[in-house]
């Protein structure tokens, strides 16, 4: 019987999926308090055998299913392509695990509901991977833009882009695979304009450069009630960028990193005024390990799962918008007064 994410017992990760990603993740598992990392599946033995030696793994398993099928793990992360996420989500919430999703959730509105109402139905609880929303900082940034500081807001702008970072077998380069900047760096940035909004924007255009029949590079514009608007830019083609601007009538609230802090550098935030100054602020925290304290512990994760259903209605938008060269409607099937995820 597969463990609650409260005991006290410590909470057996099982890992599915041996890309770059999942290296990095699996030493934030390691690193984070109450939480074991017993096995971990590829559709490889030779390639689960090397990861597992190389990493301090106990089991290694041909095959994601039979990780599903042990009674050792509790919870999986998933770093799968994205094509995958759904239904190994959905296996996983009927094994009864609990359930760290690599970001894209799915690649449409449609399956990532079906995630949340097979978690739902099988009890278990679930996140996607998106470790900045878990940064003290993000919250205190969040809360400069809610709280009045920066006045009334009128626009956020953000870039993310990665200068070609691909290796053989690529699955961002396959549309099979739910390739393309869009579902990949686009979570982040549709997802940074609904965290700040606090809402889905009632209208969006994209428009793409494609290579390999995906998004290579998209542009975009949100349309949110009360005159707010966002814009960003995403891709595979520019040096690296994460950045963002939330701007008021009175400051704007400005960080340069914001979808993993720069190493060895001061985890920081700016706010800008309308007179020209400038106040510096510095947050230091581990996102990831808050981010899997999170999934384990009882803090109630609707927030954040409400995002996550939402960011995805979003992007549906945007490819379809890029289709047809023409903004179009968002269609919100999320609740409009979900509360908004707080570290």
């Amino acid at each position: 019987m597969t463990a609650s994410p409260t005991d006290s017992a410590p909470t057996r990760f099982g890992v599915m999926g041996t890309g770059r990603i999942t290296r990095r993740l699996v030493a934030d598992l390691q690193s984070t308090d109450a939480v074991s990392v017993t096995a971990i599946a590829s559709r490889s033995q030779e390639r689960a055998d090397w990861f597992a030696s190389q990493y301090g793994i106990p089991a290694a398993v041909e095959g994601y299913q039979a990780l599903l099928d042990r009674d050792d793990i509790d919870a999986v992360y998933l770093s799968l392509p994205p094509s995958l996420h759904a239904d190994w989500c959905v296996r996983a919430a009927e094994a009864g695990k609990h359930i760290l999703c690599e970001k894209p959730l799915a690649t449409s509105a449609d399956q990532a509901n079906q995630i949340a109402q097979a978690c739902q139905r099988f009890g278990v609880r679930w996140l996607d991977a998106t470790g900045w929303l878990h940064h003290r900082r993000t919250a205190a940034m969040r809360a400069l833009a809610s709280g009045g500081r920066l006045g009334r807001l009128g626009h956020i702008t953000a870039a993310v882009s990665f200068y070609r970072p691909f290796q053989s077998g690529e699955h961002r380069l396959d549309p099979e695979l739910g390739g393309g900047c869009l579902l990949d760096l686009g979570w982040y940035t549709a997802g940074l304009a609904c965290y700040f909004a606090g809402r889905s924007p009632n209208r969006v255009f994209a428009d793409c450069i494609e290579e390999n029949g995906v998004p290579l590079r998209t542009n975009a514009m949100l349309w949110f009630d009360d005159d707010l608007t966002a814009s960003f830019s995403c891709g595979y083609d520019t040096a690296t960028r994460k950045w963002f601007e939330v701007a008021g009538s009175d400051a704007s609230v400005i960080c340069d990193d914001f979808t993993r802090p720069w190493a060895e550098r001061p985890t920081r935030f700016w706010v800008h005024d309308a007179n020209g100054e400038v106040q510096a602020h510095e947050s230091s925290d581990r996102q990831e390990q808050r981010m899997i304290q999170a999934l384990i512990g009882q803090q109630p994760l609707e927030a954040f799962n409400q995002l996550a259903l939402q960011t995805q209605t979003v992007l549906d938008a945007l490819a379809e918008s890029a289709r047809l060269r023409q903004p179009v409607p968002v269609h919100a099937d999320v609740s409009p007064d979900a509360p908004s995820p707080s570290c």
